[in-house]
């Protein structure tokens, strides 16, 4: 059985960066923080110049770790129930699911829907009823 640790205090942290992230990139760019978005502008061949807040955004992301590490000494260590060939499928499924649906989990549910977007809404139901489903079928049937 795959044991789900809740950390209340972490997850609101982590949601108040990731708000306060979206709002900056929204105040000083004009832009939607959607990850897959960013990211994908930031790769070749991309139709316009890296902005700088973009550039920012992803090396936030990267530089977590870091941080983590610097506050507590000791580095985040990922817990990963599945092999390599199940995150490769899930890697897969979720950009497939990105380029399908014109955006991410992090556009549609931080950013759409704080926007009232009926298009992200129906992309989080839609994701969110996947995963619902996903984890009950990994955890109660197979």
């Amino acid at each position: 059985m795959i044991e789900t640790s809740f950390t209340p205090l972490a997850s609101l942290l982590g949601g108040a960066v990731i708000g306060a992230a979206a709002v900056m990139l929204m105040a000083f760019e004009g832009r939607i923080a959607g990850i897959s978005g960013i990211l994908s502008r930031l790769l070749p061949p991309a139709p316009e110049r890296p902005a700088a807040g973009r550039v920012a955004f992803v090396a936030g992301l990267i530089a977590a770790p870091i941080v983590t590490f610097a506050f507590t000494g000791a580095w985040p260590v990922p817990q990963i129930a599945s092999g390599l060939p199940v995150l490769i499928v899930a890697g897969l499924l979720v950009g497939f699911g990105s380029v399908w649906g014109n955006g991410c989990t992090s556009g549609h549910g931080i950013c759409g829907l704080s926007r009232f977007s009926l298009r992200s809404a129906i992309a989080v139901a839609v994701f969110m009823t996947t995963a619902i489903a996903t984890v009950f079928v990994v955890r109660h049937i197979l």
